[in-house]
């Protein structure tokens, strides 16, 4: 069980790494948004709104789906192992 959930563990925080590589990125320049900006709750309705216009929910969606899936793969990967031995 403990290796199950280590690698869920690992795994995911793999899939929120790639997820925020690939989906984190935005404008002309093609720039990562920085985590702080990403992750935090909001400076308000004006700053809520320049987020939303900016996509970062979309955004943000993506990166922790991408989280899950890495969750997923590891539970996964810990049930194989796991029936190997």
């Amino acid at each position: 069980m403990r290796n199950l959930l280590i690698l869920a563990a690992i795994f995911g925080v793999v899939g929120l790494v790639v997820g925020y590589l690939i989906f984190g990125r935005f404008g002309i320049t093609n720039e990562l948004i920085p985590l702080h900006d990403l992750f935090s709750s909001g400076d308000g309705i004006l700053g809520e709104i320049g987020r939303e216009v900016a996509g970062f929910a979309d955004k943000r969606q993506s990166i922790y789906i991408s989280g899950g899936v890495g969750i997923v793969v590891g539970v996964a990967l810990g049930f194989v192992l796991r029936r190997r031995r």
